[in-house]
């Protein structure tokens, strides 16, 4: 297996005994990472069962078995290092031999089309985002979601939108977690023009951000370039002003005032308070701009603030989180970040392969507490009763061990699925919302009006077109339903 050992990162396996239809690792915590675990302790012992719902599994499988993963590499890179771990151990409990593929996250849709259009190549495949744009490629896998529900009781609305498709009555995916997706702000900077506590409006954003501009030169940052953040940030200025690319059913309902106001927005505050840079990021462009000091503002998931913490110590003491800007009717919608959604090519065809990746999913879930804990809290579940440790009552969220200032500082992330939407929001994220996503359509049609190249009402009825082609090809297709 390739891996990055760091040893003390997973407890060593010591014995592995059968009780009551259950394989447990029991194990000696012997971490060594440098601070002490505080309100809800170390994860729990690694545990891999052998039944979930009504599938059952072995404990080993026969010799020469293997199971082959592409995933993409973490924004944290302590989870990587814990996941080639685990899933070394993993394959040594089970007489698996495990590889994993850590690939660069904008390199995930063009392997797996690869490998579809080859018939082959791994068995699992980690995509951060809705895969449904390759559904015919794809195997379902309601029994493993099946099983799971069994389990582990309810799934978060953000997975099961990304991983079941409606049209075909088929779960395309497993999605075994999330990432919650705040408002990021510099204290110092909002407590100099009146809001210590943040802007909590969009209207506030672009007032103080303007003035936060105009006295110091720091502007606001938030993407207009074909990248993820950029996608994120207009998906959730449009769902917060009250419009989205489509409604619950599936028809297009882009071309809206509210989408026409929310561009008009974008494009003052881009006037009032950005600089063109903007036009040119990637994913990594905001969380860099904000770690050295030169953001007020950003949208990003708590992978920047890890990094913050060892590059720059001061601007993450200085870094206040919010659930993300209300719109001016008071909607507040931010996207999750990323999520975690393994899919199994159709090419996988041998019964045992396609069993061993099946419980590897289902132990993985089994053991996210300590997925979330050496991920420092990125990782959410796609089943919240399996982590009371990051979401219950005295959690590691409200007494950070990895060193939050204060301590509670993440703890508004226990809320998240309140005001957490999703590609497709308020419905499925069907093939035409991953192609749409894919497409980087929102961003460019913000970056189009933020440069003059056209107006908000011609920009969004352009993008309106082009949403309804992509629409029309999948309905035609079966794929979408019949919209009503």
């Amino acid at each position: 297996m390739r891996i990055r050992k760091d040893e003390g990162l997973l407890p060593r396996v010591l014995d592995i005994g059968r009780a009551a239809g259950t394989a447990i690792v029991t194990a000696a915590i012997a971490l060594t990472l440098g601070h002490a675990a505080q309100a809800a302790g170390d994860p729990p012992p690694i545990e891999f069962k052998t039944q979930y719902g009504s599938m059952t599994f072995p404990t080993q499988f026969p010799d020469g078995t293997t199971l082959n993963i592409n995933q993409w590499s973490h924004f944290v890179p302590r989870y990587d290092e814990w996941f080639a771990e685990y899933a070394q151990q993993w394959g040594e409990a089970h007489n698996v031999d495990v590889t994993v593929n850590f690939i660069n996250i904008a390199e995930l849709p063009g392997t797996l089309s690869a490998s579809i259009s080859a018939s082959e190549g791994p068995t699992l495949f980690e995509m951060n985002a809705a895969p449904a744009a390759f559904i015919e490629g794809l195997q379902g896998l309601d029994d493993v979601n099946q099983a799971a529900a069994d389990a582990f009781g309810a799934e978060v609305e953000t997975c099961e939108k990304l991983s079941y498709l409606p049209a075909k009555d088929i779960w395309y995916g497993f999605c075994h977690g999330w990432v919650p997706d705040p408002a990021d702000f510099r204290v110092s900077l909002w407590t100099d023009v009146g809001l210590p506590n943040g802007p909590t409006t969009y209207a506030e954003l672009l007032s103080g951000g303007q003035k936060i501009f105009e006295d110091t030169g720091i502007p606001v940052a938030v993407g207009m370039s074909p990248e993820i953040d950029s996608e994120f940030y207009a998906r959730a200025l449009i769902w917060s002003h009250g419009g989205s690319v489509q409604d619950k059913d599936g028809n297009v309902v882009f071309n809206s005032p509210e989408v026409v106001e929310a561009v008009k927005f974008q494009k003052e505050l881009f006037d009032a308070a950005m600089t063109p840079e903007v036009f040119a990021w990637n994913a990594a462009s905001n969380n860099q701009t904000f770690i050295a000091g030169q953001a007020s503002y950003i949208q990003n998931s708590i992978s920047f603030y890890r990094s913050a913490q060892d590059a720059s110590p001061d601007v993450a003491t200085d870094t206040g989180f919010i659930p993300g800007l209300k719109g001016p009717r008071g909607d507040v919608k931010n996207p999750a970040h990323v999520w975690f959604i393994y899919v199994m090519p159709s090419y996988v065809t041998d019964e045992t392969e396609k069993q061993v990746a099946k419980k590897f999913m289902l132990d993985l879930e089994t053991n996210y507490p300590s997925a979330s804990y050496y991920s420092k809290f990125y990782n959410f579940p796609a089943y919240p009763s399996v982590t009371p440790q990051l979401l219950g009552d005295d959690s590691w969220l409200d007494d950070d061990p990895w060193g939050a200032q204060p301590p509670d500082k993440l703890s508004l992330l226990k809320t998240a699925t309140d005001w957490t939407a999703w590609p497709g929001y308020p419905g499925y994220a069907h093939p035409a919302i991953g192609e749409v996503y894919q497409s980087n359509l929102l961003s460019s049609m913000m970056a189009d009006v933020a440069r003059g190249v056209k107006t908000p009402e011609q920009a969004v009825s352009d993008t309106a077109g082009e949403i309804e082609a992509i629409f029309k090809k999948w309905r035609d297709r079966g794929y979408i339903g019949d919209g009503s």
